[in-house]
């Protein structure tokens, strides 16, 4: 059969960062992703074409998800994006918009890309090397033994997303919460291959934020089972209840027309046989002493009979997400036929009980010893509360990625203005033969450096969403923010009380700058200092594993885009 359309050549682009629909994409990207930064940062409905499910966020999981990006080289920037928030699920906004400002500050300079990516990568260097030095000015040690700092990381988690729409107390209560159920999930003896355990989210929509709960073990809503706190289950000797896991229908409809045909007997009824297995299946679980089966699909309403009347309780459509921490807190092997019963995959549990939690009837398993724990997690509707689900969950994974690398980084703009503040100092005061090894002038390495401290500068501005001013102090290089309608002409020091991480307040004469001048940031010539205190009750802190990984996705990223001479489309 001829083609009916000709096959069209494959589109060619050169020199793609020339373009201006490159530039106005760009920029476009930018400034969405600016807008929805921080704690003040300004919500996004998304939704497709064609109407269907509105998505109210200001986290970049979802922005980037259900964000329409046509051109290569911004889809090359939301995959790299992405890929992050994939593995550390924090400061995800931090690392497009330094991708953004970096590819933006750099292509307008007048130094060959191939220089610009030798500097650049010399300059991630510096920053990686301080940032995981004894001296660096801007990361906090974090005390597993004590809880003030584990909570200002969550607290700093939860209040940088306003879809969640929290009150201080809401954020308190939670920040608690979070950090128990975390502390559920650290195992109490240490092992050579330890791993963490899991903390589970129920959700209960429409309810106060305040009816939240945290409970050691696991929490199945219940259906059908009888509202009763001390429920009547069969025991072993030890007073334990022994568990049976079943991943396999147990509804008795096993056939599947796919897995071929089946002969019967004339007269024989394939209902009643599968039926009188199931019976067969329940005798054998009331006869090794089972207590609880789960079930991840449905039961027979007459096996479930069966094993009420003989003080088995039973539960069904329990779904694949309790699965696996259910078979991890009861030792339980998860049963994938009727007709392979084996006594050694039975697990355990102390205890079964009703619970009542914000209104809602839940079957608590309890286990010995747990690391799963069930979150009920509470929203006024739908939309805040799956914001809050998605924050919840990566308050969750900031403290386990602290777990393997406890230190955490100032937050509020401050990492990234004594970063800066940082870099400019060593561009300046770098041997020649620093700039003989990266092969560049020094006039060209000062130029990339500070196109580089100006993108990180602009990522601490992007934070300010009121049309303040926003300064840096020129002994610790803190990001500070000045509120609106004040003359630039100000007294700053009268204007501001803290910095933007809450470590530094107006104690001391401090000289300032703004952050962004138009004519030029002045020199630091000396090394920003470090705090001479670094305990605060409010600190806000970033993630360190993040943050260092989005420093370094965004430099490599934007490297890679500046880097491109060509694209070649395939438009068929």
């Amino acid at each position: 059969m001829s083609r009916l359309e000709a096959k069209k050549p494959p589109l060619f682009t050169g020199e793609p960062l020339t373009k201006d629909t490159v530039s106005q994409s760009l920029s476009v990207l930018s400034g969405v992703l600016k807008s929805c930064y921080g704690p003040t940062g300004r919500l996004k409905q998304l939704h497709n074409g064609v109407g269907g499910y509105v998505c109210t966020t200001s986290q970049s999981s979802a922005v980037l998800h259900r964000l329409s990006v046509s051109h290569p080289v911004l889809r090359v920037l939301t995959a790299s994006v992405q890929n992050h928030i994939s593995r550390f699920s924090d400061c995800g906004l931090f690392t497009a918009i330094l991708c953004c400002s970096l590819i933006e500050n750099f292509k307008n300079l007048n130094v060959g890309s191939c220089t610009v990516v030798k500097i650049s990568k010399h300059l991630l260097s510096l920053c990686m090397d301080y940032l995981k030095s004894e001296s660096c000015g801007c990361r906090v040690s974090v005390d597993f033994s004590s809880v003030e700092t584990l909570l200002c990381l969550v607290r700093s988690t939860l209040t940088s997303k306003p879809a969640c729409m929290l009150n201080k107390a809401e954020v308190d209560h939670l920040t608690v919460l979070i950090l128990k159920a975390f502390m559920f999930t650290v195992p109490c003896h240490i092992e050579t291959n330890a791993v963490l355990g899991k903390c589970i989210i129920v959700p209960a929509k429409g309810r106060r934020v305040e009816d939240s709960a945290v409970l050691p073990g696991l929490l199945i809503e219940t259906l059908g089972i009888p509202l009763a706190n001390q429920l009547a289950i069969k025991r072993t000797s030890s007073n334990m209840i022994k568990v049976a896991l079943f991943c396999v229908s147990l509804s008795g409809d096993c056939f599947d027309p796919e897995e071929g045909t089946i002969a019967v007997h004339h007269g024989i009824s394939l209902e009643m046989s599968e039926l009188n297995q199931l019976l067969n299946l329940g005798k054998q679980l009331v006869n090794d002493g089972v207590g609880l089966v789960v079930c991840q699909k449905v039961i027979h309403p007459s096996l479930k009979q069966y094993l009420k009347e003989n003080h088995v309780v039973a539960v069904d459509r329990a779904g694949l997400s309790p699965m696996e921490p259910l078979s991890q807190m009861t030792g339980s092997k998860p049963i994938v036929s009727i007709c392979l019963l084996s006594p050694s995959s039975y697990g355990s549990l102390k205890d079964v009980r009703i619970e009542n939690v914000a209104s809602k009837h839940f079957l608590h398993l309890i286990p010995n010893h747990t690391t799963v724990c069930s979150l009920v997690l509470c929203n006024r509707n739908e939309t805040t509360w799956d914001e809050l689900k998605r924050a919840c969950e990566t308050a969750e994974h900031v403290l386990q990625l602290t777990v393997k690398e406890p230190l955490a980084l100032l937050g509020g703009g401050c990492t990234e203005t004594h970063l800066a503040s940082y870099i400019r100092h060593k561009s300046y005061s770098l041997s020649s033969s620093s700039w003989e090894d990266v092969d560049c002038s020094r006039t060209q390495y000062q130029l990339v450096a500070d196109g580089f401290c100006r993108s990180l500068e602009a990522v601490a501005c992007s934070l300010n969403h009121n049309d303040g001013e926003i300064l840096t102090d020129t002994v610790y290089g803190h990001c500070w923010f000045v509120p609106s309608g004040f003359p630039s002409d100000s007294n700053w020091s009268d204007l501001v009380s803290e910095c933007g991480c809450r470590i530094n307040s107006k104690t001391e004469n401090l000289k300032w700058r703004l952050l962004q001048d138009q004519l030029g940031s002045p020199v630091i010539q000396s090394c920003p200092k470090e705090p001479s205190e670094k305990v605060a009750d409010f600190l806000t802190l970033d993630c360190f594993s993040a943050k260092c990984s989005g420093l370094q996705v965004a430099v490599e990223t934007a490297s890679l885009i500046l880097d491109l001479s060509c694209i070649i489309e395939d438009q068929n």
